[in-house]
């Protein structure tokens, strides 16, 4: 497979001129003309946006013999000029696919057929790349229901309108103020908790309990100083008893005399 990709900036007539001359020949029995408008280069990036097309231009389907990738374009491209030009030289029947209803039919015909597919513009919310892989699938579909293995895709897209600009940004201003005002909410209504706390506390009446006047002194604490306060009572009265005792030196010497011989 011949895959081609024009880095350079190319303006539509010229292309247009490219194109034209290549389908003069007549190369195809199915020419799929494909308008997606409202779209830049960002949506593609992601691998999983446009799968099908993605495969098909990396050169995993054998049945495409050639591609050709122009990503910028100054200028529009008119593809109904295009459609013209093949139904003049290759005497091509047209037949319309509206991509928003989601049905088609393709019938038998002798003639070459071209099939122009106009997608909706993709919107201007988070859901743009769903609805690209939506697009990209129903595009897929369509190939794979030609009776001939000879067809040209024509990719055409358009840039995002003025409006759909103003509404993304709109959109994203709206996102992020939503977020910044989520945060203010939770950090005030901690503030307000912690402050309530505190009033709390110190609007607590003289007449409440005496654990909850007093926050550092708790049932343990209390119970702690009564028993020690027992036990240095015990130990007081016990040394007192104790240095009271009162013995006399002369009960410790020996008697002596008529009373020590009379024992």
């Amino acid at each position: 497979m011949k895959s081609t990709i024009l880095g350079l900036i190319i303006s539509a007539a010229s292309l247009s001129k490219t194109i034209t001359s290549e389908l003069r020949k007549c190369p195809s029995d199915t020419y799929v003309i494909v308008s997606q408008p409202g779209v830049n280069a960002a949506d593609y990036h992601d691998r999983f946006s446009a799968p099908h097309m993605r495969q098909n231009i990396a050169g995993n389907n054998k049945n495409i013999r050639s591609s050709m990738t122009v990503p910028n374009v100054v200028g529009a491209l008119d593809a109904d000029s295009l459609s013209k030009e093949v139904q003049e030289k290759c005497g091509a029947e047209v037949l319309l696919v509206d991509a928003s209803s989601g049905s088609f039919k393709i019938g038998e015909t002798v003639k070459p057929l071209i099939i122009n597919v106009d997608f909706p513009a993709l919107p201007a919310e988070n859901d743009r790349a769903s609805k690209l892989v939506e697009h990209d699938s129903f595009l897929a579909s369509i190939l794979n229901l030609l009776s001939s293995s000879k067809y040209t895709v024509l990719y055409t897209t358009t840039p995002i309108s003025s409006e759909q600009l103003s509404t993304m940004a709109m959109a994203e201003d709206y996102q992020i103020e939503t977020n910044f005002q989520t945060a203010v909410h939770m950090g005030l209504k901690r503030d307000f908790s912690a402050h309530r706390r505190e009033s709390n506390d110190s609007t607590t009446p003289r007449s409440a309990p005496l654990f909850e006047k007093y926050m550092f002194f708790g049932p343990g604490l209390f119970m702690g100083l009564l028993a020690t306060f027992l036990l240095l009572s015990i130990l007081y009265v016990g040394i007192s008893g104790i240095s009271s005792l009162q013995v006399s030196y002369a009960a410790f010497d020996r008697e002596m005399g008529p009373a020590a011989s009379k024992k």
